[in-house]
């Protein structure tokens, strides 16, 4: 990673002589330094036990839409784990970026991706989609997703290839061309992947329930 800045304790600073990347040592405790680097930086992997790391980031916290994507490596680089912003921060893709790297094991514990469902809050990001949804509805519809129940996956724009695993779309997630072909009472959520207008009549009743993404 040429491009990464290291920060490292001043009593370690020898040991990273001969990298090329731009290292900066510091003196005192690393806690007073954490607050700079959530400001400066999207993306932060610390060396530390996981536990350490809670303590010193927790003052920082503001939330998944603000946070850099922070990720945990132990000691012996045997394990990549994500603590914070792993969807919308990117932390769970760098985890394992990173784990491959390190020819090191990464440890996702969010919901949809151990249960291999889709990720509501950033699903065709890499297409350049954007989610027109309130952070609730997100959150409302993220649950019924990965709790196995009935979702209305409507697709009327965009690229077909939105699901990045091999595997089938799991059982609960209804596939249908156009919003009119679905029964809105059949299902618990609806993702509506389209570049027409909202109609408020075609969409009563699900307005706390619906994630809009335009392609």
């Amino acid at each position: 990673m040429p491009d990464a800045h290291v920060l490292v304790a001043e009593r370690f600073r020898a040991i990273m002589d001969g990298l090329g990347n731009e290292i900066e040592s510091y003196h005192g405790p690393l806690r007073a330094r954490v607050g700079t680097l959530f400001a400066r930086y999207d993306r932060i992997a610390f060396f530390l036990s996981l536990g350490a790391v809670a303590r010193l980031i927790a003052p920082h916290l503001i939330s998944k839409y603000r946070d850099p994507a922070v990720v945990v490596i132990d000691d012996a680089g045997r394990f990549v784990i994500p603590v914070i912003s792993g969807h919308v921060g990117g932390a769970n893709a760098w985890a394992r970026e990173l784990a491959k790297m390190l020819d090191a094991t990464a440890v996702i514990t969010t919901a949809s991706d151990v249960n291999n469902t889709l990720s509501v809050d950033i699903l065709g990001r890499e297409l350049g989609w954007r989610v027109e949804a309130s952070k609730g509805n997100i959150t409302r519809a993220s649950a019924h997703v990965v709790n196995g129940e009935p979702v209305a996956f409507v697709q009327e724009a965009g690229s077909r290839e939105w699901w990045p695993r091999e595997m089938p779309l799991p059982s609960n997630i209804h596939q249908f061309e156009r919003m009119e072909e679905v029964d809105l009472e059949r299902f618990e959520a609806v993702l509506w992947v389209t570049d027409r207008e909202i109609d408020a009549a075609l969409t009563r009743g699900i307005s706390e329930r619906l994630v809009v993404y335009r392609p």
